[in-house]
């Protein structure tokens, strides 16, 4: 759960279901990093959600899939990390954000790492931007980053242990916290000014 003295709350969502996935150990990483103010948490249960049936997006919902909307209710932003199957975004990976349809993500601040070498994922995250576009969230393109992560840089553990690769992180979570405290201020500001007139 999230700390409830920290005032930027981001979770952290990978795209893929592989065990020892670049894009699980990048998600890992950023739940290990240490960022003033920002508290993170991951969310599991991807492959827990049944596939999207816009008739079974009723009130009685699957459990799984009222864990997601939860969580991501209780979140300021997302954080995803997603490879690319067969050029385009990991078929679970897609059901997940079909689930966020209507309003799980809508008007929240969100950011993604391609964590995968050279320029490889670039069609996924086009698409990924598409989804989100549409979906109505607050891409922060600040905070959207191409972070290379090899195997080899991911110790036993399942996290990332080299400086450079963990600053970057680092980065991207700052700007994403940055973005919503920026977004905070302005309805606080705007939420006066309509109170003054």
């Amino acid at each position: 759960m999230f700390a409830e003295v920290l005032d930027c709350r981001i979770l952290l969502i990978s795209g893929s279901l592989r065990i020892g996935s670049t894009n699980s150990a990048t998600v890992r990483t950023a739940a290990s990093v240490i960022v003033a103010g920002v508290s993170t948490e991951i969310f599991e249960g991807m492959g827990e959600l049944p596939h999207f049936n816009p008739d079974d997006d009723i009130e009685a919902l699957h459990p799984a899939v009222t864990h997601l909307r939860t969580r991501l209710a209780a979140a300021d932003a997302v954080l995803f990390c997603t490879p690319e199957y067969a050029g385009a975004l990991p078929g679970s990976f897609k059901n997940l954000l079909d689930w966020t349809v209507g309003g799980g993500t809508y008007d929240k601040s969100v950011a993604w790492i391609n964590a995968s070498a050279g320029s490889g994922a670039v069609d996924a995250h086009a698409s990924l931007r598409t989804v989100l576009e549409r979906t109505g969230t607050d891409i922060v393109d600040a905070a959207c980053a191409h972070i290379p992560v090899t195997r080899q840089a991911v110790g036993t553990d399942g996290v990332i242990e080299e400086a450079v690769i963990r600053g970057r992180i680092e980065d991207v979570l700052g700007a994403l916290a940055e973005r919503v405290r920026e977004r905070r201020a302005a309805r606080v500001a705007q939420k006066v000014a309509t109170t003054v007139v």
